[in-house]
């Protein structure tokens, strides 16, 4: 199994999303080989500004695992984390963040990236136009 193998776990999330009418962003957490979270957007549907996927992935993981600290799990979102999400894998000390689709306007990386714990890795890009087209479609069938 590879980083494509995971985000299309992501991606099956991030169109669970879209059945919902939320913005189609899908996540899972992987420690070794396993997904021990999975989870997709849910701010329409809970009414809050914080249910990302990133954020309702990393907490099922930290359940899962009995533990606050993600350092050796990985966590494999559609869309580049907001600088919201990435404060949180900073304090859950992800070793590695993999998403697809950048995003200009809201993404950390509009941050210099500086947000992340210095032991997180990333890698973007992955599945990247698949990633895309969910999103593009979604906000196209909006308006």
């Amino acid at each position: 199994m590879d980083d494509n193998y995971y985000m299309k776990q992501a991606l099956a999330e991030a169109r669970k999303a879209a059945d919902r009418d939320e913005i189609p962003v899908g996540a899972v957490v992987v420690a070794g080989t396993r997904i021990v979270a999975r989870a997709h957007n849910l701010t329409e549907t809970l009414h809050d500004v914080t249910a990302h996927a990133e954020m309702q992935a990393l907490t099922a993981a930290a359940n899962t695992l009995d533990s606050k600290y993600l350092d050796d799990c990985t966590l494999y979102v559609t869309l580049e984390p907001c600088i919201m999400c990435a404060g949180a894998t900073f304090w859950t000390q992800i070793g590695r963040i993999v998403y697809g689709a950048s995003d200009p306007k809201r993404g950390f990386r509009q941050n210099g990236g500086t947000i992340l714990h210095p032991k997180t890795t990333v890698t973007g890009g992955v599945l990247e136009s698949e990633c895309s087209a969910l999103l593009t479609a979604f906000f196209k069938k909006k308006r």
